[in-house]
């Protein structure tokens, strides 16, 4: 059993990997400028979010008071900030599959409760990494829970009492509700925040479940010191509760500075975010050639030799088509086709949907205009149009929740609807 210390270093790196790929810059400055112009559909289309509520039919089935409630809500949903906060696993920091998260719970006049949820499809589907926007009410049926494997709002990932978390409202909390740095549970906020979870429930008791991990759960009593175990039918206070903001432990550790921070993230903590602009592309890259130094970069669109006259790259290719041993550059050329040194980044943005910044790092590397030949590279941009043609069956409905199988590795060959996958706190 790994030590408390390795278990946090694993998980700090982990979501050091996330806030490197889940939410690119791209998509949260896509995102904001559609969002501070009043478009909140625009904005959820440039962060992965798909609105799956039509406000015309929630005024005609529940009323204007309700609809001019959720329409409030949306256009101050920061759909970037959501899917920066969202409840992800490891061991690839990806978002946690088929979970339903309530955003906001209204009590309109007809007495009839609904929430705003944000839900994730199973891990079948979950190309793309995208999240979707629905109304969801106790009573009533809605087609699209019909699909998905936990339509319920989920007790321990619930964000409508950490509006912080995605309202651009409310994101000046954040400071005074992330917990203290100094370590992973934020003990010194369970207090305050098991009692707003009190109020909000509307419970007569003073006690709430903390979870810890799977098998430890604390009683948590209000105004009575110590804790007991057991207590699993009490309000369970919520994650985003329970632990430190990961952002600070990052910042604390030295794995992320300011500038890579969400701009509201960054702001609510007070600190200066000092962004600096990306390297550019590299025009060459040099390789030992035969006692010599030469260079291959992108001349027309493709990845080339550029210290090698055409007819001794005609003659090379010939040889290597017949078996021979290419040139060091042709073989260079070669393996950036089949098995790029930046593969596992390119893995990285397609896991977590990233899908333009993945076939812009491609381009960077061998050209808009190369032929992508057989190898690791290739397989891996095949394998994500496959998951993305299963995501486009789950959202029409033409497949259910069944788990699919796996594409990628043994990693993912016990994905179920369910998954078992450890939990990112």
């Amino acid at each position: 059993m790994h030590s408390f210390t390795a278990n946090e270093e694993s998980r700090l790196l982990l979501w050091a990997r996330v806030r490197k790929f889940a939410v690119p810059p791209s998509m949260i400055e896509s995102a904001t400028a559609r969002r501070v112009v009043g478009d909140w559909a625009g904005a959820c289309a440039a962060a992965r979010v798909d609105v799956e509520l039509d406000l015309r039919a929630v005024r005609c089935a529940r009323g204007s008071e309700l609809a001019a409630q959720v329409r409030a809500d949306l256009r101050h949903l920061a759909p970037d900030l959501l899917r920066w906060h969202f409840p992800r696993i490891a061991p690839d920091g990806l978002l946690r599959p088929g979970l339903t998260v309530s955003l906001a719970r209204y009590r309109p006049a007809d007495g009839d409760e609904a929430h705003l949820v944000a839900r994730t499809p199973p891990a079948w589907a979950d190309a793309g990494q995208r999240i979707s926007l629905t109304l969801w009410t106790p009573s009533r049926r809605e087609p699209a829970a019909a699909r998905h494997p936990h339509p319920r709002p989920d007790r321990r990932y619930r964000l409508d009492l950490h509006r912080h978390l995605w309202d651009a409202r409310r994101t000046g909390e954040l400071r005074e509700r992330s917990g203290s740095r100094r370590g992973p549970c934020a003990v010194d906020r369970w207090q305050a925040e098991a009692a707003l979870l009190l109020r909000a429930d509307g419970c007569d008791g003073d006690a709430v479940t903390v979870r810890l991990t799977r098998r430890h759960r604390l009683v948590l009593h209000l105004g009575t010191p110590g804790a007991v175990i057991g207590g699993r039918a009490l309000p369970v206070l919520p994650d985003a509760a329970t632990w430190v903001l990961p952002d600070l432990q990052l910042l604390h550790a030295g794995l992320i500075d300011a500038g890579r921070l969400h701009p509201l993230v960054a702001a609510a903590l007070q600190l200066d975010r000092c962004d600096k602009n990306p390297a550019g592309p590299t025009v060459s890259r040099l390789v030992e050639c035969r006692g010599a130094t030469h260079r291959i970069g992108v001349v027309d669109g493709v990845l080339a030799p550029l210290d090698h006259d055409p007819g001794e790259i005609r003659r090379e290719q010939l040889l290597g088509a017949f078996g021979g041993t290419e040139l060091p550059c042709l073989r260079a050329i070669d393996e950036a086709h089949r098995q790029p040194a930046n593969l596992p980044d390119v893995r990285a943005r397609l896991d977590h949907g990233d899908t333009d910044g993945a076939l812009a790092a491609v381009e960077a590397l061998l050209g808009p205009d190369a032929l992508l030949r057989n190898g690791s590279l290739r397989d891996e941009l095949e394998r994500a149009v496959r998951r993305r043609v299963a995501h486009g069956l789950y959202r029409s409905g033409l497949a259910g929740t069944a788990p699919a199988p796996s594409t990628r590795d043994s990693r993912r060959r016990g994905l179920r609807a369910r998954p078992r996958h450890a939990t990112l706190r």
